[in-house]
């Protein structure tokens, strides 16, 4: 399998998904702002259709319009607030519109597909170096204003009147977001990177073992979940987003039932 220079490529990028989407995740699951994924997901597609529409880079294109959406997203939320639900509504619709226009037009060269269900086998080294580079730029981000992001959970109000920047840190995660979007949507595809977000830190949270405990097995579920979908793809010719979303799923389910048991245990001593 690694005698492949792509499958080489595939790795390399996902571990780096692995590691990014949890850490965004947690936040939007705790901010409850979950379906921001998916609709930063369609923002990026979009991206990728102007991008092919107008000759240029895929993923730069992407992670273009991904961050022009999520500023949107942020400046909306501040004219409705309490209505985050109509906000996503309202830009997940901009998106769709865009994208479904450009790619039933003539104006699309290329294969817009592949962003939808995602593929390991047109993974470039431009792809490579831009996933890790903006990997990277996430990551640090998170950890520059990771306590800055726990105080905006905790009481965005006493954020404010602690000094924080809350606007700033608010604007400055969606930028975050649109990243981890960018990155992913290459392998994940466009039609489940939200889970990616999502289901590892749904998982993790079920054994109740506080905030970093909960990022570290976040990031424990992701590697499992995006590696074996990788595996399993290459061997079964199969979208490795859609196995990546079922293994999800099916580690959620695992472990419900193993925090259950584990539970009732302790209870029995």
């Amino acid at each position: 399998m690694f005698s492949y220079t792509f499958m080489i490529y595939a790795f390399v990028a996902s571990l780096f998904i692995a590691l990014l989407c949890p850490l965004i995740g947690i936040f939007l699951v705790l901010r409850k702002y979950s379906f921001m994924g998916d609709t930063l997901s369609h923002a990026s597609l979009a991206g990728v259709a102007i991008a092919l529409a107008t000759h240029t880079a895929p993923l730069a294109g992407a992670f273009i319009f991904t961050a022009l959406a999520s500023i949107l997203i942020e400046f909306l939320r501040s004219k409705f607030k309490g209505n985050a639900d109509l906000v996503l509504a309202v830009v997940l619709t901009l998106s769709v519109g865009i994208a479904i226009t450009l790619i039933s037009s003539n104006l699309v060269r290329g294969n817009a597909e592949a962003f939808l269900f995602g593929s390991i086998l047109t993974i470039s080294t431009t792809d490579l170096i831009t996933v890790m580079s903006l990997s990277i730029i996430g990551i640090v981000a998170f950890i520059l204003k990771y306590q800055d992001l726990l105080y905006i959970i905790i009481d965005e109000d006493l954020a404010l009147v602690s000094g924080i920047k809350v606007k700033l840190i608010n604007y400055l995660f969606s930028l975050m977001v649109a990243i981890t979007v960018a990155v992913a949507i290459k392998i994940v595809g466009m039609m489940v990177l939200g889970s990616l977000l999502t289901m590892p830190v749904a998982a993790a949270m079920q054994f109740k073992q506080g905030f970093k405990r909960t990022i570290t097995l976040s990031i424990l579920f992701s590697l499992i979940e995006v590696l074996s979908g990788l595996v399993f793809s290459y061997y079964y010719n199969l979208a490795p987003g859609g196995l990546i979303a079922l293994f999800s799923v099916g580690i959620l389910f695992l472990t419900i039932i193993l925090s259950q048991f584990i539970f009732k245990k302790r209870s029995a001593r």
